[in-house]
């Protein structure tokens, strides 16, 4: 599958970077993504999400929401809260979560 990018988003609109480590081949992680990205992709307010892991555990998601109340709802919705319980717990090594406003953006695909 070729890679695509989230592109031509009018702004504004808001994102949450999540940067982590951990190991690779988890038990349940896979699942457990795919699940948050069906959860997620019905959230009145979601526009997409670009994700990317190195060789060595780090992982860059970026998702981004229409309005804060989307990026609210899907920080309080339950199986996400879930999910980042178990991934503490079982999962990272460590992880950071930061929100931004998109005041202006751009992007450019080769023909």
């Amino acid at each position: 599958m070729t890679p695509k990018l989230v592109a031509d988003l009018e702004p504004p609109y808001y994102t949450a970077v999540f940067t982590s480590i951990r190991p690779e081949a988890l038990e349940g992680y896979a699942e457990t993504a795919v699940r948050m990205r069906e959860i997620v992709g019905e959230l009145p307010g979601f526009l997409g999400y670009e994700t990317a892991r190195t060789p060595g555990g780090i992982g860059i998601s970026i998702a981004y929401f229409r309005d804060l109340e989307a990026l609210d709802a899907w920080r309080l919705q339950t199986e996400h809260q879930a999910a980042k319980a178990y991934g503490r717990e079982h999962w990272y090594d460590s992880y950071s979560v930061h929100i931004g406003k998109v005041e202006r953006s751009y992007s450019f695909e080769r023909e």
